[in-house]
């Protein structure tokens, strides 16, 4: 009869092992990759599939428009049709690279007809331009005079802050309390601060978030980002865009 595999040995040097510790060895290392496949597996399915956010990096478009400045930076950009006798516009906000706003690059710009570089951040149909600050110059052309915002009245939102840039599309997810302190980061930087709001169907809606005055509100939201929040303010419908007015004292942890 054979000798009991349990009185085998093995020397690390010898060109092969005994039998029984090479089965050995070989079942154990075939149900640790099953196990590891398994737990890759649920895992996925658990976090389920990431949202339609995309960053087209290295990718430079061309971009025409107004500059406007306040409560954050954005391009205007010429839509077809009109809306209560005024034209129509896209509006495009502008960040710096990295975690920065574009307030210092496109300040002498306000107001003026444009041409500028830039990386498209888009998700659910809004998008946001990352600028290449030296290609920004201004061109000749008829500047357009933006639409007013239209009040559709005060309303309690819950939702979450995140900074419109990573949230958008450079990070994916870009959301909840593993991406807080780069969403804080960002918005001190100057990135604007959204609510995103959704339904019972999980729908997302994005609430660009100002003061009271309209005012941009990036220091004030920072000790807010990334927790269950419902804020009470005034809601506006700004061209495609829809703005929350509120005071940081009407925020309230849930």
């Amino acid at each position: 009869m054979p000798e009991s595999d349990s009185n085998e040995f093995y020397v690390g040097y010898h060109p092969t092992a005994p039998l029984g510790v090479a089965r050995r060895t070989r079942s154990f290392v075939i149900a640790a990759l099953l196990c590891t496949v398994g737990l890759a597996l649920v895992l996925a399915k658990g976090f389920g599939p990431l949202p339609r956010a995309t960053f087209e990096f290295g990718s430079l478009r061309t971009f025409e428009g107004t500059i406007s400045t306040t409560p954050y930076p954005a391009l205007h950009v010429p839509r077809p049709g009109v809306i209560d006798g005024a034209p129509w516009t896209s509006r495009y906000h502008i960040v710096a690279p990295f975690k920065f706003g574009a307030d210092a690059a496109v300040a002498e710009f306000d107001g003026k007809h444009v041409r500028l570089k830039g990386t498209l951040v888009h998700r659910d149909g809004r998008t946001m331009i990352e600028l290449v600050p030296e290609s920004l110059e201004e061109i000749p052309g008829l500047a357009l005079s933006p639409e007013g915002p239209q009040s559709l009245g005060e309303h309690s939102l819950i939702g979450e802050i995140v900074d419109s840039k990573c949230f958008l599309g450079v990070m994916n997810p870009g959301n909840l309390k593993p991406h807080r302190a780069c969403a804080v980061r960002c918005i001190s930087g100057g990135i604007p601060p959204v609510l995103c709001v959704r339904d019972t169907d999980g729908r997302a809606e994005y609430f660009l978030l100002v003061g009271e005055n309209g005012e941009p509100m990036n220091k004030a939201v920072l000790d807010y980002v990334a927790l269950p929040l419902e804020i009470t303010g005034e809601v506006e419908r700004l061209g495609d865009q829809l703005i929350l007015r509120a005071s940081a004292e009407s925020f309230r942890i849930l």
